[in-house]
Parts: structure tokens; sequence; C-alpha cells
């Protein structure tokens, strides 16, 4: 097997008797069997270079293998056996079997690359092998059809032994409109509605594929323009000066084969007879260099396969599919109109941007229509919109599929369509959407048909938004649109069609017609006359032939021309301007500029248009923004004037799934359903969403926490014990009453410190426990307030320590009390150890063990403010944390065993024969003090927030209170109110005592 390069993207193998193009990256191949019909292939004369230096010999048969011809890629798909049956459906495509001696186009080309020399061959079968399923089977069909008429059928009786002489069968078609020239531009538009369709019987040759239907004028208008602008440069002195540019323009009426059969025939040209008795470089060159067409992706898609073969260039004006940006496949397609691919990203992107998340979306049932939505709905997808549904149709399919499309946008929820149509199907959906009553729709139009005249007429499109070519101004466009007159118009069937359509008469001379019964009498007026081919107000597409005219006239220039002059060669090679179209950027005389990235597209401009009601009632076009895809991102839109939505309203009507979840909530997917459709969920607690449709609930910090709305977190509360809080202000009045009273208390003590109960109650012990007392009640004051450094560890050393002191001198007296009444015993001399020298040191002592106890906690780990953000979750509780619990633990057990000891010492001294037995009164005040420490444990640990402190505050001013009540109450009563009571003789139980 021997292959060789041919165009880019493709590649020609010769392999015994099959010669092969194929698209070396997409698997696509046209298949050639060629059968030997003598020695002429076999010749070994050179070609002169060609475009390809490595292809400008050709190449002794001998060096080519018998083995089968595959693709640099992919399965195996080589020809089906020769025991095929002729003209059935292989694995791979369509078979056709042919019989012509005749140099045919296909080996000029294989010529011209250098491969064959004078062939003489007959083409036995050929295959188109891959592409889509529709394009497969009519181009392989068309192929077959439109080779037996324009390539292959040529006159066996017309082939002489040498030199070589053929000549096609069929006549060649003439265009509808021509021009010679230097150099032809080629030109292919969808003037009519649809081709004209024959039985074929297989018994006679078949008639020429016509177009037929009704005229469409925005058609020919574009391709008058072309003329128009061939006119213009030919005019200019700047521009391929001394050179003159003629045309062919054809009407494919949107027919794939219509397009590939003008295309064979811009390959070919118009000359019928074929000699081959000069060398092979006499057809080397195709009839035209280039290409303006076609009006609608499909046919586009068709042409550009086959003259990417040849590397003619085609520039398209219309062709939008994003497909055609594959250079792999389509090495020869340019446009003027953006890709498609922009299109459904800026579609996408205004969705987003008036917040739909719930649309619908139809398309074409075509390659506009079916590469469009793609991209669209990969682009919605990546925002974030939901499609309802997504249907497909084709003008061409049964009514029944009409009315299922229209129905389901009927029963639908969604509000916003999202319409990938041209404008001849978007005609036939709007009529059927008319039929019956409809919901009000936003529709959102492709620049297929939002520019479209014939839309104005459905008032259901009100409001409808779309992405429409930029509107622009040709100057002496509309003055030689209206240079026509009726003789010129005769010299022509298609302006002859056009006059007698616009003016309903027919022009003189044509007698074989008869859909007018009047005839033209002169009187008609085009400059009144009010059509699509007149209106020249909303050049659009238009501007975009002006714009390839123009590019390929460039390259032209650039292949052909330097700075002074232009040379005129005897053939241009289409490759040397598909090279220089590559590379053209300059600006059209109405101030456009023009040039194509590596994929052959221009950079993306839109102008966003908006039907609105007039005031006469009627729509009109109205432009409201416009998108730059090469402005960077969020700044592509530029809004210049308020839209009107469906139904004339101002507002941007609503279309989604759920409505939006508030801040507060976030978004739960129902289940089985597009993500659009969701239930709003209230966070959870500590929980907030500060935006609208949140997906998830974030935790506020440690130290906030969510308000009533859960839409925002506020710094939660600080809770502590402060001196304006009621409780504090009554605890506060208790303590400093307790304090009062061991202050009044003592002064009555030391009054009356010579009477009998005062000496008697070791008067010495009694002032200092009622200092220490004082004390008691002053230091749960330090409990209350702002918690600081100091404050937590004065709060409870100084509760530790005065308490101890407090106790140790209630200890002190039990103990003088028990020892005075053992000391009565005789010979005993016990009270010598327990007079005021040991109880001043017994009371030191004690007292000093617990300083010793708290500064070691305080050394060791102190107590510290707090913030405790775990008890309550909404608020803070700013506390004194103990450092060291055992530090705390420690300094109230040593509190505790005191208390017990003393009660213990107390209990035992109870029935001491005395009328005022201390000993029954510090029982009672232990008995209080150990019952209120003991309750106090579990009351401290499940107490929350301030209150925990206050529960400490409140034991130390009950234990306080206990004391201080049940020690000296009594005698203070006695030394105020009983006088009479307070001698010795009373005190030693001398006169009886009576209750109190």
């Amino acid at each position: 097997m021997f292959v060789i390069p041919l165009v880019s993207g493709c590649e020609v193998c010769l392999v015994g008797e099959e010669l092969a193009w194929m698209g070396a990256h997409d698997k696509k191949r046209l298949l050639i069997r060629i059968q030997d019909l003598g020695h002429q292939h076999r010749d070994q004369n050179r070609c002169s270079s060609g475009p390809y230096p490595s292809l400008s010999t050709s190449l002794p048969m001998e060096k080519f293998s018998q083995g089968p011809c595959q693709a640099a890629e992919g399965p195996d798909e080589s020809p089906k056996e020769s025991g095929e049956p002729p003209g059935t459906a292989g694995a791979y495509g369509t078979t056709g079997v042919l019989a012509i001696q005749s140099p045919p186009p296909l080996c000029k080309a294989a010529c011209q690359v250098g491969y064959l020399n004078q062939c003489k061959a007959t083409i036995q079968s050929f295959r188109v092998l891959g592409g889509t399923k529709t394009t497969m089977q009519i181009t392989s069909s068309l192929v077959l059809f439109v080779s037996v008429l324009w390539m292959t059928a040529f006159n066996p009786a017309g082939s002489k032994a040498s030199p070589f002489s053929c000549r096609v069968w069929a006549e060649p078609q003439m265009p509808d409109f021509s021009m010679n020239g230097d150099f032809i531009i080629g030109g292919i538009f969808s003037i009519h509605s649809y081709m004209k369709s024959e039985q074929n019987t297989y018994t006679t040759m078949p008639p020429q594929p016509q177009c037929t239907g009704s005229m469409e004028f925005r058609q020919l208008h574009l391709a008058r323009a072309l003329e128009f602008t061939i006119n213009e440069i030919n005019n200019r002195t700047d521009l391929l000066p001394g050179i003159k540019l003629g045309y062919q323009i054809y009407d494919s009426c949107s027919a794939v084969p219509m397009s590939v059969k003008a295309a064979f025939q811009f390959i070919n040209g118009l000359d019928p007879v074929i000699n081959d008795t000069d060398a092979c470089l006499k057809h080397a060159a195709a009839a035209v260099p280039a290409i303006i067409g076609e009006s609608s992706s499909t046919p586009s898609i068709a042409m550009a396969r086959m003259l990417g073969l040849f590397g003619i260039a085609e520039v398209s004006h219309s062709a939008t599919c994003a497909c055609l940006s594959e250079k792999s496949q389509f090495p020869a397609f340019f446009r003027t109109v953006p890709s498609d691919h922009h299109q459904a990203a800026a579609l996408a992107r205004i969705v987003k941007y008036f917040g739909w998340t719930w649309i619908g979306a139809v398309r074409s049932d075509t390659d506009y229509g079916n590469y469009g939505m793609a991209t669209f709905l990969k682009a919605a997808q990546e925002e974030g919109i939901c499609v309802e549904y997504s249907e497909a149709y084709l003008r061409t399919q049964p009514r029944s599929k009409l009315e299922r499309v229209a129905n389901i946008i009927r029963r639908s929820t969604a509000r916003v369509i999202v319409a990938f149509l041209t404008a001849g199907e978007m005609k036939f959906l709007l009529e059927e959407l008319a039929r019956q009553p409809l919901p009000p729709l936003q529709w959102i139009a492709s620049e297929a048909w939002i520019t479209h005249p014939d839309i104005l007429r459905f008032n259901i499109c009100a409001g409808a938004i779309g992405f429409g070519i930029p509107r622009s101004v040709i100057p002496g466009l509309r003055e030689f649109l209206l240079d026509l007159s009726p003789a010129q118009a005769s010299t022509s069937p298609i302006l002859t069609e056009f006059w007698e359509s616009s003016f309903s008469c027919n022009l003189k001379g044509r007698t074989d017609s008869s859909k007018f019964q009047r005839e033209c009498d002169g009187s008609e007026d085009i400059h009144a006359l009010q059509n699509l081919y007149t209106d020249t107000s909303q050049l659009r597409n238009t501007n975009l032939v002006y714009k390839a005219t123009y590019a390929i006239a460039q390259a032209i220039h650039g292949v052909i021309c330097n700075d002074t002059q232009c040379d005129k060669p005897n053939k241009l090679a289409s490759w040397q301007i598909l090279d220089q179209l590559k590379r053209v950027n300059f600006t059209t005389k109405n101030g456009y500029q023009v040039n194509f990235d590596s994929n052959g597209d221009p950079v993306a401009a839109y102008e966003l248009t908006n039907l609105q009601f007039k005031k006469d009632g009627t729509l009109d076009f109205v432009p409201v923004g416009y998108y730059d895809s090469f402005k960077p991102r969020q700044q592509e839109f530029r809004m210049i004037s308020d839209i009107h939505w469906v139904g004339g309203h101002t507002e941007v009507p609503v279309s989604v799934c759920s409505e939006s979840c508030p801040p507060g909530t976030r978004k739960a997917v129902q289940k089985g359903r597009p993500v659009c459709c969701y239930d709003c969920i209230p966070c959870a607690e500590g929980e907030i969403s500060n935006k609208t449709d949140s997906l998830d609930c974030v935790h506020c910090p440690p130290e906030f926490w969510p308000n009533a709305k859960q839409d925002v977190c506020l710094p939660k509360p600080i809770e502590f014990l402060s001196w304006d809080d009621t409780l504090a202000i009554i605890l506060t009045v208790f303590s400093i009453t307790g304090a009062f009273m061991s202050v009044c208390i003592a002064a009555v003590f030391y009054k009356h410190r010579a009477s009998p109960i005062v000496r008697a109650n070791n008067s010495e012990l009694s002032f200092l426990l009622l200092f220490s007392l004082t004390l008691c009640f002053l230091c749960s004051l330090t409990f209350i307030g702002r918690p600081s450094e100091w404050s937590c560890m004065l709060r409870h050393t100084a509760f530790g320590i005065t308490f101890v002191l407090c106790i140790s001198c209630v200890l002190g007296k039990t103990i003088v009390v028990l020892m005075a009444f053992r000391a009565t015993l005789p010979g005993s001399n016990v009270m010598k150890w327990f007079g005021p020298p040991q109880q001043r040191l017994s009371v030191l002592t004690f007292t000093l063990k617990q300083a010793i106890i708290c500064v070691i906690w305080l050394k060791v780990s102190p107590p510290f403010p707090f913030k405790n953000v775990k008890h309550c979750k909404d608020k803070i509780i700013l506390e004194c944390n103990l450092g060291s619990s055992i530090g705390f633990w420690a300094v109230l057990g040593y509190i505790g065993c005191l208390a017990c000891l003393c009660f213990i010492l107390a209990f035992l001294a109870r029935k001491l024969p005395d009328n005022f037995n201390e000993a029954k009164f510090i029982t009672f005040s232990m008995l209080i003090f150990c019952a209120v420490w003991i309750t106090f444990i579990p009351a401290y640990v499940s107490s929350p927030g301030k209150y925990t402190v206050a529960v400490e505050i409140f034991a130390i001013l009950t234990s306080s209170f206990g004391l201080i009540i049940c020690i000296f109450a009594p005698k203070c009563f006695i030394i105020v109110f009983r006088p009479t009571k307070n001698t010795k003789k009373h005190l030693m139980g001398k006169v009886p005592l009576k209750a109190l």
C-alpha cells in the first residue's frame, strides 16, 4: 500500500485498481475503483511542480502493492468483494457501478498532483464512507446521480484512440447569474424553497434536478448583493488593479443534491468537451478559485467535504453549525457569520443572566439545529440551567410530529423557550401553536429567525429576544437593487420570476405562462415595491456576503499582486487562495473588520434584538444590546435600552421549576427530578445561609449565633453576673447587710466587753470571729461583675481563707468550752494548754494551712476568665475557669474538714451543765453550715451561666448568716433586751432559766 497526502486532512491511496480519497482524521472516504483499460496510466512522465513538492511526479504502478487500502486509523474499511451486486448498500455506505471510458475529473485531480498522466479508465464502482446517517445517504446517492450526469457520463462514440476527446452526455446547467472575468467567484444561494423531484424509471436519462416552489426574495437580495460587491471591487483602483472579477451564481433551493451538483460544476467548469491532447495541467485548476455560500449548514457540510478535497475555499455567509469549525474535516471552509458555538454560549449566559432556570428547547432536526442545541445544552448545564424538554422538528416531517411538539409546549410548566430553529420551521411551529390558546411564552431566538421579517406577523412572538447579526449600511446597494427594468429582468429566468411575482403580471413575450392573466405594461415601479428584495433598512446577512466577497478578493490580491501591479497568471491554483484567506485582515469600505481565526471563524459579535410592538400595533425589530465574544467574561453584554417582555411587561418573567429558596434555607433536590426542582429546607440550629438558593448551610463561628431568620451570624450575648443585674443587686444587699450586722454586733460586744456574757464567751475569739464573718460577707462581692484575672484569683482565695479563719475561730471557741468543763475535774490542769496564746496559735495555724493551699493553687494553675461557648448554644458565659479543679476542691475540702470537726466537738459539748451553753448554738450553726455546703455541690454543678456564681454567693451568705445568727444573736438579745440575765450568777446556773 502506498499512501500520500493529497490535501490538508485528506489522503489518496492507489491500491491495485482502487483509487481512494480519505479523510485521515475522521475515517470518511470517497472510494473509487478504477479498471485498467490501457497503458496510458502507467506513463511515468513527470508533471510540472504542483503545490505539494512531494506529489509533483507521477509514480510507477509497479510500486503499488495489491493489499487492501486502509486509513491511517480506525477499522478496516476495504471495498466490498467483487462479487457484490452493483448499487447495493454495503456496511460502510452505498456502492454504485459506472462504466465509462473517459478521463473523469477525479482522474484529473489525481493527475494534478502527479498520480496519473492521461488516464483512460473505467470507474467501476464508488463508495462514500462515514459521516452522519442523513448526510451519508444523501451524499452517496447524489454522488452516484451527479457523477452519471456530469463527471462520468461520456459518449463512448466520442472517444478516439488518440487524441482523447470526451463529451458529457448532459449539457452543463448554466448559472442563474454570471459574468465573465479574469477570475470567477462562485456563489450558491437558496433562492427557491425546495427541489423538484422526479420519479426515476431507470430506463431513460433522468432529467436534471431543478429548483421550484416559492421564491425567497431575501436570498435573491443576497445573490444580487454578491453581484454588487464584485462590480464595486472591479471599479476600485487600489484592489486588484487591472483585474476583472467575474461570478457564477447558482440556486441550490436548500437541497443537498443541488448544492453538491453545483460544487462539482464549480470544480469542472461549464465546458462539455474535455480534450486531453495537452498535458494534464490543462485541466489541473478548478473552474473557480473560491465559492461564497451556502445559505444553511447541511448543504454547506456536503459542499465543504467535496471542495476540501481539492483545496477550493468556501466562504459561507450563513452556515453557523459549530461542526464546520473542525479543520480536520473541513480544511477549506471559512465563514463571515459567527459559529453557533458562540451563539449557544451567549444564549446560555443570557438565560442565566435573567434568572431563568427552567426552560424548554426546540430545534430544527438538521445539522444546524442539532449541533447548535447540543452546544447550548452543554453550556446551559454548566450555568446550572435545567431543560424540561428538548424537541426536534423538520418541516418535511409528518404533521403529527409538529402537533406533538406543539402539545408538549402547551402542557409544559416552563415559560421560557429556547428555539434553535430556521425561519421556515419556526413559521410552521408558530402557526400550529396559534390554533389553540397558549400561555404567555418568552421566546429566546437563534439568529436564524429573530430578524426574519416573516416572524413579525405572529403576535405570540412579542417580547422575544435573541442574538442577530448586527445591522449595517452598504452605500450604493439600494440603487443597484432598484436599477432593474423589465428588459433586464427578461434576460434572466430568476429575475423574470421575481418581476412577475412582485407585480402579478406576465412580462411581454412570455406566452407560455398562465400564472398571471395580466400582462406587464411598463407602469410597474420597482421603487415603490416593498418586499425583502428591496428592503435595505436592516442589512445583516447582506453585509456578511459583502465581507465574504471582499475577503476572497483580498486573498486573490495577496496572491497575484505586489505593491504596484497585478499579474494575470494563466491558472490560479485554489490552494494559493486557500492559504491567503487564512491571513486576510482588512477593513471594508463600510467600516467592518474582516479576519479569520485558526478555525476559519470570525470574531463573534451579535446584536441583541427584541420584538416590540410599535404604536400602530405591529411588531418590529428593536436592538436592545450587543454581545462581543472578544471581551472578557462578564463584560460581553452591553445593554442600550429596556427590553419589552412577553405581554408588554417591563418586569422580567419568571420561569423556574421551584421558587428560589430565601436566605436561611437550603435547597434539597426532589428525588427523580432535575436539580432545578427542589424543596427549601430551613437551616439546622446554629447554621445560616446568607444568599438565595444556597446549596448548603454553614455553621456560625463559636462566638456567633444565627438571628431569627438564620441569614446572618450575630455575636453571642456575653452573660455574667453584672452589677446591674437584679439578682446581683439582691445578693449585694444581703452581703452588705451581713457585714453591717457583724460590725454592729462587734460594737455591742465592745461596749459591753466587761459584762459576764461577753467575758464568758471568750471575747478575743468572738471579736476575731466577727471580723472573719465581716470578711466572709464582703468576699461574696468579688463574685459579682465581669470576671477578670485579678477578680478570678481573688474571689476563690479570699473565700477560702476568710472561711477557714471563721471556722478556726468557731473551732477554737468549741474546744475552749469543752476543755473548760474538763478542767473543773479535781487535779486537771488542761486549761493551761488552751489559754489565749494557744487559741490564737491554733487559729493562725489552721488559717496558714489554707493560705499555703491557695498560694500553691495560684502558682501552679490559677483561675482565669473564660468564655464558655459550649454550655449554652446561643450565648457566651463569661466565667472564671478554676484552672486547677484539684486546688478548688482542696480549698473547699479543707473548709469542710474543719467544719465537720467543729460540728463533732460542739455536738459532744451540747449537754454540758450551763444555763447558756454556747456549744449548743455552735452545733446548730455548724449543722446549718454543713447542710448548706453539702447542697451547694450539686447546685453548683447543675446551675447554668450566671446562676453558678449566684449559687456560690448564696452558699457563702447563708453559711455566714447561720454562724452570726446562731452564735451571736442570743448573746446580743440578752445584752440588749435582757440585761438582768447578764450576770455571773445566772450564767453559773444559780438562778432558774426561763424559756426565752
